[in-house]
């Protein structure tokens, strides 16, 4: 299975791709920041990501898009920013009739670190490791959509769109990301 994690970001959006197989190790096949000009226009910002990502989905031919989800910030305009590429995201995916997988940044982490509070220097690290990378995936945007893909291919048994896995084969990150999805619904 190949997942396109997407961080979605107005100046900076992360992309990763990741290949793996339930009960594998995952490799990454390519990690990048699709990138606006914060000097330019709104609608030129966005068409700007909107052009990359559709270039990453024809390269890297996803099965899977696996996105963060938006969540409310202090700063208004920057989630109206993150929601917005979000959607672009999800409509560049839906024209290709690709699913979209929705994470939060707590299950993400959980995912790749067995924590949902991990700091993003925690999260690169454990990318690094679990993708055997030489270095440390730069900005942490990129580190977060590999994260993103990682969470993805990991998603418990059962989840929707998940990789089905035997029974008891998941890992301690993966059961703490499952508490993690489980504790999240339950706030609603």
């Amino acid at each position: 299975m190949r997942v396109l994690g997407v961080d979605p970001g107005l100046t900076r959006c992360g992309l990763g791709v990741v290949d793996g197989l339930p009960g594998r190790k995952a490799r990454m096949v390519a990690v990048g920041v699709a990138r606006s000009d914060a000097s330019h226009q709104i609608d030129q910002r966005l068409l700007a990501i909107s052009v990359q990502l559709d270039e990453w989905i024809e390269e890297h031919a996803p099965d899977t898009v696996a996105i963060e989800r938006v969540f409310a910030q202090h700063n208004v305009s920057t989630v109206m920013g993150t929601a917005q590429v979000a959607g672009l995201a999800m409509l560049a995916a839906a024209r290709r009739r690709i699913p979209v997988a929705l994470h939060t940044p707590s299950e993400v982490k959980a995912a790749v670190t067995g924590s949902g509070r991990a700091d993003k220097a925690q999260v690169q690290v454990m990318v690094q490791r679990l993708l055997a990378l030489d270095e440390l995936p730069r900005p942490a945007d990129a580190a977060d959509a590999l994260a993103l893909a990682i969470c993805h291919l990991w998603r418990p048994a059962g989840a929707l769109g998940a990789p089905q896995r035997a029974p008891g084969s998941m890992t301690a990150a993966q059961r703490a990301w499952a508490a993690a999805e489980q504790a999240a619904r339950a706030r609603g």
